[in-house]
């Protein structure tokens, strides 16, 4: 036990990915190296109570978990040295937990979405000098917002497909003007996203304008910020990078969905009717430029650990659009990052430990 690594892994959060989260982590749970690493996992429910816990991994996946957790903050404030910064609901008292500060070598954040993917976990975790897997603050943050990513990604010369904001705080005074500016710039369908979420929450594909009003409202209930995005017919391709200052592409797969598109239900719940194929059978120098794009566009953010680079490949012309980057993928056994990367030849007890290691290495280039 005393050559052993402390890894924190974190799971659940605030944010309407929760679910996700909590498979992603009891996968890593099952496949880390036990001889290794010494594991301690702390959930995060959906108020923002810090939890330790240490029962059975599979009620982490079912949400059981919180039955038989301890929550990490009591009475005890003067063992936390970090005690005057509130997480969550101040009146619950909850702060960050002083096992963060006293017994983790490394923390791997399990969290999708805001207050996981978004820079504020890693602000917290760089507060508390901890090592932590994956981006780090500004490239957690860029790439969560769509809008932003997409604008780096034009100054960088990549292909997006044109899209339009929207701010829900405008959105009922002038949603008549704004129903005319998309339906002036676009044909239907459209896309209607939240600017800050994954795993496709709150999307919708609008074929006229009753589903255009509903889906700009659906989008507003997750976030401030609406993309509407032309629609173009394309495949959904995906390549996996990993790394640091030299991050490498893996293969790339293509996501067949069994819906209109790959939505919430098509990626968790539809019993496997959505297939993965991985290598996407696509020509080889169509991959190799998608790979080159991956590891361009994951630099430009300033990406580290990992990433999932997400890419529509236009049927009939073969033009590649980079659709977004993915700081905290979906990590199951079963996800299509680490699949992609097992492909590759780095199976998924390899990947969750080379994951750390580049965590540790990134910490001691810190000044």
């Amino acid at each position: 036990m005393e050559n052993k690594i402390n890894v924190g892994i974190i799971f659940g959060g605030k944010s309407a990915e929760h679910e996700v989260s909590l498979m992603s982590a009891a996968s890593i749970m099952r496949a880390i190296d036990k001889e290794k690493y010494n594991v301690i996992p702390i959930g995060i429910t959906k108020r923002g109570n810090w939890m330790m816990y240490d029962g059975p991994i599979e009620k982490i996946e079912n949400g059981q978990w919180e039955n038989i957790s301890n929550k990490l903050i009591k009475d005890r404030p003067e063992e936390n040295i970090f005690s005057v910064i509130p997480i969550g609901d101040k009146s619950l008292g909850d702060k960050i937990p002083p096992v963060l500060i006293d017994k983790i070598d490394v923390v791997f954040p399990v969290l999708h979405g805001p207050y996981g993917e978004d820079g504020t976990i890693q602000g917290l975790l760089e507060m508390a000098d901890i090592p932590y897997v994956g981006a780090g603050v500004l490239a957690s943050s860029l790439c969560m917002d769509k809008v932003y990513a997409k604008k780096i990604f034009e100054f960088e010369g990549l292909s997006v497909v044109d899209y339009f904001v929207i701010f829900k705080d405008e959105l009922e005074k002038n949603i008549k003007d704004y129903i005319s500016a998309v339906e002036k710039n676009f044909n239907y369908p459209v896309f209607i996203k939240p600017a800050n979420l994954g795993s496709s929450v709150g999307i919708t594909k609008a074929h006229n304008r009753d589903e255009l009003i509903n889906g700009l409202h659906e989008a507003a209930k997750y976030d401030r910020k609406i993309m509407v995005e032309k629609c173009i017919e394309c495949r959904e391709i995906e390549c996996a990078v990993l790394g640091n200052d030299k991050p490498k592409a893996s293969v790339v797969g293509e996501i067949i969905p069994s819906h209109e598109f790959y939505d919430y239900e098509a990626k968790y719940f539809d019993d496997g009717k959505s297939k993965m194929v991985i290598p996407a059978d696509i020509p080889e120098e169509i991959s190799d430029k998608i790979r080159k794009i991956a590891v361009k566009a994951y630099k430009a953010l300033e990406c580290s650990g990992l990433s999932r680079v997400d890419f529509f490949l236009e049927k009939g012309t073969n033009k590649i659009y980079i659709n977004e980057i993915n700081t905290m993928p979906g990590f199951t056994k079963y996800s299509m990052y680490p699949l992609l990367w097992q492909e590759t030849g780095l199976p998924y007890d390899k990947l969750i430990d080379k994951l750390i290691q580049l965590a540790l290495e990134r910490y001691k280039q810190k000044p």
